[in-house]
């Protein structure tokens, strides 16, 4: 069973580490991580994300301006833009090192310890890489939250409300932790060698002849 299963565990982890990262990427990049609906002009729809502030308009679609310094950012919008290049470089990392350290990989194939730690190491760095995704995402929302529900400002002020790419990184640091966990998990399983299975079949084919031995007239 742990021959069929450890290996199911293996590729399910990759996959949907793969996935975490392609979302993790894409949400660094997404410009809606806050949403400005304006009641004086609903054909208007101001977003922001951690490289531009967008407004998309019906009759004239999209138009962006990037921010002109990284120091005039808030708090929040600079420590997510390091926090979400960490989380994209170690996730690739750990899908790169994952990868050798696979069972279905040929590449070193008789070297099973450092196969091992090859894929914990990697396992753990996808881990990581999905902690430091959901970390902005999670306060970028938080502070939201604050700015929404504050009675120091008027009431006339428009406010922000979550964007879609907050959730997007919320499903990118799930699908991380996931396959990291996933991958790790196949370490702990019980492994049983090709050769040890061999062996045991090899001692029961014995035993089946010895007992046709014995039986005979």
């Amino acid at each position: 069973m742990a021959l069929v299963y450890q290996p199911m565990m293996q590729l399910s982890g990759i996959l949907f580490s793969l996935l975490g990262w392609v979302l993790s990427c894409l949400t660094t990049y997404l410009p809606q991580w806050k949403n400005l609906n304006l009641e004086l002009n609903e054909l208007e729809i101001w977003t922001m994300g951690l490289w531009q502030a967008c407004v998309v308009q019906e009759e004239g679609g999209m138009q962006c301006k990037d921010f002109d310094s990284f120091l005039a950012l808030p708090p929040e919008l600079r420590i997510s833009r390091i926090l979400m290049f960490f989380s994209n470089g170690s996730g690739l990392l750990g899908l790169l090192v994952s990868g050798f350290g696979l069972d279905c990989l040929k590449i070193g194939e008789r070297q099973q310890e450092q196969k091992k730690r090859l894929l914990l190491f990697g396992g753990m760095l996808i881990w990581i890489s999905g902690i430091t995704a959901i970390v902005p995402v999670s306060w970028v929302a938080h502070s939201t939250v604050q700015e929404f529900w504050d009675e120091n400002i008027p009431d006339i002020v428009p406010r922000w409300d979550f964007g879609e790419a907050l959730f997007v990184g919320w499903l990118a640091g799930f699908c991380l932790i996931l396959g990291g966990s996933l991958l790790n998990c196949t370490i702990c399983s019980t492994e049983v060698h090709p050769s040890s299975v061999h062996y045991a079949v090899a001692e029961q084919q014995d035993r089946c002849q010895r007992l046709e031995t014995e039986t005979r007239p």
